[in-house]
């Protein structure tokens, strides 16, 4: 029988089969044994075939289809094992906020480029807007003012309901992957969606101003007004896989575009005479954050392949 990975929790996956019947499986050895790249062979939102077994509540995942796409990270940017988030999703939406805690952008753009690199539509979803003052207003304009251009963007609040409708348009008919650092909202502004899900969520801790884990596993919900929402836990840092340091300008849009008239084919866009990148990011046209962002990665991927 084929299915769709729901939910991992180790050794145990759940599965909804095709006949609209969930079951609890497991892995065949043969398949955990070809995978040596990621810590999960087998992720949420993964088309398998499925053996079920005769009490027909559990079963063993024996293949796992082609993947149209997923989304990869490394736990932190030293580490050597990767791990993939989710597969075959439709969009990425990345949920930020400017404060209550603060997502910082070398985070989004982290978030953004690997998106970019699996062919992944993004957005990005600033929540939280009821609580902002003056400065975080500020903040927030000039956030917009950098990723408008690039990416559509959304401003939301869960509790007020400001800009949801926008955001449940988004989501419907789709499979939708929401991720986010902890803390933004992201389980709380699925139940403002649809509330039949009651999923889970915790106020952020007064002290530091940072995100409780709430969601242990990411996990997969049918939406009832159709299409399917992929709850992760919360992210601190984004560690990029496979990019080489010659392609992670292909990543950023605007240096991509940037990057055709510079003066040699083999410019790094970061030193180099003649790079129309840095005119542009001197110019004023490409943020400065973004081309922090996009050095840090480079030098990243430079370590990498010394």
């Amino acid at each position: 029988m084929n299915g769709i990975v729901l939910k991992t929790t180790g050794s145990w996956y759940t599965v909804l089969g095709e006949n609209n019947s969930y079951y609890s499986c497991k892995l065949r050895g043969k398949i955990r044994l070809k995978e040596g790249k990621t810590t999960n062979p087998v992720t949420v939102g993964d088309r398998v075939n499925i053996d079920v077994e005769p009490d027909n509540r559990t079963g063993n995942i024996t293949e796992v289809f082609e993947r149209k796409n997923y989304i990869i990270r490394r736990s932190s940017n030293l580490s050597r094992e990767a791990h993939v988030i989710a597969a075959n999703v439709d969009r990425a939406i990345l949920v930020a906020t400017i404060a209550f805690p603060t997502t910082h952008t070398e985070f989004i753009d982290r978030y953004l480029a690997t998106a970019e690199a699996y062919r992944i539509p993004a957005t990005i979803v600033f929540n939280k807007i009821d609580l902002y003052k003056a400065s975080e207003t500020d903040e927030l304009n000039r956030f917009l003012n950098i990723y408008n251009q690039l990416y559509p963007c959304l401003t939301v609040s869960a509790i007020t309901g400001a800009g949801m409708d926008g955001l449940r348009n988004l989501l419907y008919g789709q499979v939708t992957l929401i991720s986010g650092n902890s803390g933004v909202g992201k389980s709380t502004l699925i139940n403002a969606i649809d509330p039949d899900l009651k999923l889970k969520t915790a106020s952020i801790s007064d002290y530091h101003l940072k995100g409780k884990h709430t969601t242990t596993f990411s996990e997969m919900f049918a939406l009832s007004g159709g299409g399917f929402v992929i709850d992760t836990p919360g992210i601190k840092g984004f560690g990029i896989v496979d990019m080489k340091r010659d392609e992670v300008f292909h990543f950023f849009p605007e240096i991509f575009f940037a990057a055709k008239s510079c003066q040699f084919y083999n410019c790094i866009h970061i030193h180099e005479p003649g790079c129309a990148v840095v005119k542009a990011v001197q110019d004023g046209i490409i943020s400065e954050s973004r081309f922090k962002s996009y050095v840090s990665i480079v030098s990243d991927t430079a370590s990498k392949y010394r």
